[in-house]
């Protein structure tokens, strides 16, 4: 920490430990705060009069950091948050009341304008960019310009999309689950609707389904912004929050980029399955795993539903020590899981064609697409053991476990085993599809063995400190 400038929130007893600690580091304490606000020493928190009078201020029970700037004559900034001072290392140590109303509805109106941004750049690359990227997803002289005139509406409506996406969780967050969901639902029954208008009544084709995906995402936008602009909401979106401010925005980002790098994962992993089905299968295997997508997300979504509701109830039981509690949190949701998939299994395996003629009426593809799923889905069982396991790990600090259990059945056995386990086989196609059951089945074995040696050592270990 030699030479390094400290910024740190609070001024008790952990705000005292971490001046005295960075100071012997050789590192320079510029600031230190209080709910009154907080003062700057340019000159540093360095004396051991300094550091000394932290305690003194705490003792007096006055909780007022000002009695610093007063004593010291250094500058005291009334009602503000140190972290936008120009720092190597930011140290909250006093987190009760650390993030404000005000500090919150900068947090939304810091976002909203990232997303903003984000949808101009994003709007822009991908629309000329089109036909390349949708080249490198698979699609062939035949599909690309229907996929073109698909993919470019839609990037034009992105700013919606976005806006949907990012924003709805401020509504969830303030406990409006109800106006969060009619977000949603109110797209989806716009779209239901504008869908067969556009497609048959005015001929547009695929445009006209891309349009109505847009126009329906967009009433969700309106929707979303009214809300946070308006009465009923707590955090408000207001136009002098919406200057970028790094020091909000900064992590922000940093929360986020797990689900970025796993979502991104999700389109590489679609890229290689459609550019290898193309290569060996043509448009019609294309076409099968465009359908085996759409029915392996009826899994997966509930799975991760399930997981998700589940982790807080494990995490609050596991940081207040209630093991029993944990267990059977974990025991239920791993019940459920894997008693779902199963059902689930045994359905695609006896009925394939039922689901395929769901998202299609053509006999010739809903027959290859029976065919090909029965491979795909053969190891669909396995998600209820790998996801609940995985999730599970998350619940109990385990954040890095579960990363890696995560990137190895996508990233270190899927992907590669797409390329590689059709030069063993005549049928490729066959090889490519056969990818999907090895992955999950060899991928839940390890979670699932890792968790569950694991599980009874991590609650008596208790929550990382």
């Amino acid at each position: 920490l030699e030479g390094k400038k400290v910024v740190i929130s609070g001024f008790g007893n952990v705000a005292w430990g971490a001046v005295k600690k960075a100071t012997e580091l050789g590192a320079k304490v510029i600031a230190i705060s209080g709910p009154d606000g907080y003062v700057y020493d340019e000159d540093g928190v360095s004396t051991p009069e300094k550091i000394d009078y932290m305690l003194t201020m705490r003792a007096s029970g006055r909780n007022k950091v000002q009695d610093y700037a007063d004593k010291f004559g250094v500058p005291f900034f009334a009602k503000e948050k140190p972290w936008g001072l120009k720092a190597d290392i930011m140290m909250p140590c006093a987190t009760q009341n650390e993030v404000g109303m005000v500090e919150a509805e900068k947090i939304v109106a810091n976002c909203f304008t990232l997303l903003l941004c984000f949808a101009a750049v994003l709007t822009a690359v991908f629309y000329f960019s089109a036909p390349a990227l949708l080249r490198l997803f698979g699609a062939s002289d035949v599909t690309l310009p229907y996929a073109v005139d698909y993919s470019r509406t839609y990037i034009l409506g992105s700013i919606c999309v976005l806006v949907v996406l990012g924003m709805n969780p401020f509504i969830t967050t303030q406990g409006f689950a109800k106006i969060s969901m009619m977000t949603t639902v109110i797209g989806a029954i716009i779209n239901i609707i504008l869908d067969p208008i556009f497609i048959f009544l005015l001929d547009m084709g695929v445009r006209g389904a891309a349009l109505a995906s847009v126009l329906s995402q967009g009433v969700g936008a309106l929707w979303i912004i009214r809300f946070l602009t308006g009465k009923q909401t707590m955090l408000r979106l207001k136009k002098e929050n919406m200057r970028i401010q790094w020091h909000i925005i900064g992590p922000c980002l940093a929360l986020g980029i797990s689900t970025f790098v796993m979502v991104s994962t999700e389109s590489l992993l679609s890229m290689s399955f459609t550019s290898s089905l193309a290569k060996y299968g043509g448009d019609l295997a294309v076409g099968a795993m465009t359908i085996i997508t759409s029915c392996s997300q009826l899994v997966t979504m509930p799975l991760n539903g399930i997981c998700q509701g589940g982790q807080p109830i494990m995490s609050f039981n596991f940081g207040a020590g209630n093991h029993d509690r944990v267990k059977k949190a974990f025991g239920l949701q791993f019940g459920i899981c894997v008693g779902y998939t199963g059902i689930f299994w045994i359905l695609l395996m006896l009925v394939p064609g039922v689901f395929a003629s769901i998202f299609n009426n053509d006999p010739a593809l809903v027959e290859y697409t029976s065919w090909a799923m029965r491979i795909y889905m053969a190891g669909i069982f396995s998600m209820g053991f790998q996801l609940s396991c995985q999730q599970s790990f998350m619940a109990l600090g385990q954040a890095k476990v579960s990363l890696l259990m995560a990137c190895l059945r996508k990233i270190i056995l899927l992907i590669p085993l797409i390329f590689i386990l059709p030069v063993f086989f005549e049928n490729k196609v066959f090889g490519v599809f056969l990818a999907e059951p090895v992955s999950d089945i060899a991928a839940a074995i390890v979670t699932s063995t890792m968790f569950f040696t694991q599980f009874n050592r991590i609650l008596e270990r208790g929550p990382e400190k």
